[in-house]
């Protein structure tokens, strides 16, 4: 059990995503998760409203898996393989919180100051998800797929839009991370 809760080393995690896309490579599949907003929507029929949505979700069927997976995966993660482990994080980061008035996590993933159901309906907290929401809404058709995507499956298939796509999320990261986090918190 403890394999199950502690973090596995980056090299072994880092094998199985490998060995993953070799898989999805030999059998002429791709992997993002964003796809699969554009397979739901499908599904649900707004291939009448627009041809974007206009073709055969069958074929995304195993990636809809992949989705509830991860889903399911997490809830289980977090309310069955917790453990006794405490999240640590470096103390630079927390001085860095605190300068910024968010309160330290004590233990979870994430600070409630940013993810918590109170700040998800505040106005700030509202504003802030609407806008997100928007951005990868728009950019994520607009730069061919999401993170995962081409990080994933985009890097492992050499392709240059997706090393091109991949150094705009690390650059957008920081400038999100440095300049407006700060600006919002």
């Amino acid at each position: 059990m403890e394999l199950l809760y502690g973090t596995w080393h980056w090299s072994i995690s880092g094998f199985l995503i490998g060995i993953t896309m070799l898989m999805l490579i030999y059998f002429g599949k791709t992997f993002g998760m964003s796809s699969n907003l554009r397979t739901l929507c499908t599904i649900l029929g707004a291939k009448r409203k627009s041809n974007y949505f206009n073709f055969d979700w069958r074929e995304q069927k195993w990636n809809l898996a992949v989705v509830f997976g991860a889903i399911l995966g997490g809830y289980f993660a977090t309310h069955f393989l917790n453990g006794a482990h405490i999240v640590e994080l470096n103390p630079k980061t927390l001085q860095q919180l605190q300068q910024l008035n968010i309160d330290i996590p004590n233990g979870k993933i994430v600070p409630d100051a940013i993810f918590s159901i109170d700040t998800m309906f505040s106005v700030k907290g509202f504003m802030i998800l609407l806008l997100g929401g928007l951005l990868i809404g728009f950019g994520t058709p607009y730069a061919g797929g999401c993170t995962s995507g081409h990080a994933i499956t985009g890097l492992s298939n050499l392709q240059l839009p997706s090393l091109i796509a991949v150094i705009g999320f690390f650059i957008g990261g920081l400038i999100a991370s440095y300049f407006l986090i700060p600006l919002f918190f």
